[in-house]
């Protein structure tokens, strides 16, 4: 009897653990410089943050944006802002990554990069876009400036 309760336990804990460690799968359209170990190695407890009076949310004195405040489910302008690209920024990469079911894919509603203008609202580079997050969660946006690895959003999604 011992050995069957033993038995029966050792084969849970292979299927709990089994089940919750789903790996991330990148898309095969994805641009090539985005890593895995960028997504595996998210600080989930560095939320993006309001400033003061702005309209923008995100990360202070790296990157932000306007329109991100009360995120959605339905499709959204949002303005982003960079700071500290010394002026060599021409291209934004957004990657959305969502917490739970480790998706990865666009949140752009037209692929995954787009050009940047210059200095706006005190940041070094902007661009505005329209974005559409495909469920409600925790979603980690990763930002790469042309090519490398800039920032990671944090937000809370709502329906």
């Amino acid at each position: 009897m011992m050995k069957r309760f033993v038995l029966l336990w050792l084969i849970l804990l292979l299927i709990v653990g089994c089940v919750d460690k789903k790996e991330v799968v990148l898309p095969a359209d994805i641009p090539d410089f985005v890593q895995v170990s960028d997504l595996t190695s998210i600080d989930w407890q560095r939320k993006a943050v309001a400033f003061k009076d702005s309209g923008m949310f995100g990360n202070v004195n790296k990157s932000s944006v306007i329109g991100a405040d009360m995120p959605s489910l339905s499709t959204q302008k949002w303005m982003w802002h960079l700071w500290k690209t010394e002026g060599r920024t021409t291209e934004l990469t957004i990657v959305g990554y969502h917490k739970a079911s480790k998706d990865v894919q666009p949140i752009l509603t037209d692929g995954w990069t787009l050009a940047l203008g210059g200095p706006n609202n005190g940041a070094d580079a902007h661009a505005p876009s329209s974005v559409k997050i495909p469920k409600p969660g925790k979603w980690a946006i990763l930002l790469y400036t042309n090519e490398e690895y800039f920032d990671t959003l944090i937000y809370d999604i709502h329906e």
